[in-house]
């Protein structure tokens, strides 16, 4: 029962096991969810961010749970870990400011936080390459993202501070 647990939400229950492009999948999925919660549902950011941390904490055991018996310690269909990536821009982008945003900001946004972390998580800049080179565990599978979902955050704090010397 635990196990068939820990392959769901490794896979964001079966959403990884599209054969095409499942990260992608992931990644916008993330973005249509979070954009529910925050502008449809309105949910309290403190709310998001219990929710956020105890996926967070809780991948690590149910990615190993996953490829505990798997040659491949990154398989295609683990997605949670884009999961995590993906939601780091987003919820920053949720709290900074303490303004409200409009729902057509936010569209504009997360669009631009989904196409800037799939082109960090797919190019793996360093250091993303290395958690995804040297740890072949639930612990590489998930920080690699992390990663790349913080470079995305470090791209737009230099776009808005070129932006704000240029304007």
């Amino acid at each position: 029962m635990i196990k068939t647990f820990n392959s769901l939400l490794a896979t964001m229950f079966g959403l990884g096991k599209i054969k095409i492009i499942p990260g992608t999948f992931g990644s916008l999925a993330t973005t249509i969810f979070l954009y529910f919660f925050f502008h449809i549902l309105k949910l309290s950011p403190n709310i998001v961010l219990t929710g956020l941390l105890i996926i967070f904490i809780y991948s690590f055991i149910a990615v190993a749970s996953h490829i505990k018996e798997k040659e491949n310690k990154d398989p295609k269909e683990v997605i949670i870990d884009e999961f995590i990536g993906q939601s780091i821009p987003i919820y920053l982008y949720e709290i900074s400011h303490g303004t409200q945003k409009t729902s057509d900001e936010a569209i504009i946004f997360y669009g631009i936080c989904f196409v800037l972390f799939r082109f960090f998580d797919i190019l793996k800049p360093f250091p993303v390459n290395y958690f995804d080179k040297n740890y072949k565990n639930s612990f590489g599978v998930i920080m690699d993202d992390v990663c790349a979902g913080l470079y995305v955050v470090l791209s737009l704090i230099c776009f808005m501070l070129l932006s704000s010397y240029l304007i």
